[in-house]
């Protein structure tokens, strides 16, 4: 199976010269060290458009974050404005993708991924914007929750950050596009076998 890193590297690939793209706290953040020579802006909703990999350590800058908190570095071109600016682009279709983590996404590409009922929720961020203005929503995850029950559903459970939005999912266990009638197949991770991956997931599967 495919570690965090290994995961942020797949979801890389993705990725195409002069894009503007989004990513997500989480998994998605480790996206940013794997855009290797690609031109691609990424967009941080605290208001930050140009963010680098994240730095070594003693390099450190305390006033450079992303949106889950984490310190990062600026990219060559870096340009630094209001939240309100930066929902602007998203609101505004002028971000091409947005890389999410998620707790459970459906069959018909539903995506919940704010909230669990019961538990503190400091507030929903900016994935019900991003999910509803970005070109193109990219889940990573892990496949299954700590239980070991499957997050790929036929249907969510939890409450919804947006419906039918997403396009590609991308796990521990492999890569899939929600298509009509199920998720495809697209990609398994090395050594992970099609049968290991059906045992695992509640979704319908499409080859």
């Amino acid at each position: 199976m495919w570690d965090r890193n290994q995961m942020a590297e797949r979801a890389a690939q993705e990725l195409e010269d002069g894009m503007y793209v989004n990513l997500g706290i989480g998994i998605p953040t480790l996206v940013a060290n794997y855009t290797g020579d690609k031109d691609i802006t990424l967009q941080s909703e605290n208001g930050m458009l140009g963010m680098g990999p994240f730095p070594f350590e003693g390099d450190e800058d305390p006033d450079l974050i992303n949106a889950g908190k984490q310190t990062i570095t600026e990219a060559p071109r870096t340009a630094y404005f209001d939240s309100a600016t930066s929902f602007g682009m998203i609101r505004g279709g002028k971000i091409a993708a947005a890389i999410l983590g998620a707790m459970e996404v459906a069959e018909n590409g539903d995506l919940a991924n704010w909230m669990i009922p019961g538990k503190l929720v400091k507030g929903m961020g900016g994935a019900m914007d991003l999910v509803a203005g970005v070109g193109r929503v990219i889940v990573v995850m892990d496949h299954a929750n700590k239980k070991g029950e499957s997050k790929l559903l036929k249907e969510c459970t939890l409450p919804l950050t947006g419906a039918g939005v997403v396009d590609r999912i991308i796990t521990n266990l492999g890569v899939f596009d929600v298509v009509e009638g199920g998720l495809k197949v697209v990609e398994l991770a090395p050594n992970v076998t099609d049968a290991e991956m059906r045992e695992k997931t509640a979704a319908t599967l499409i080859n």
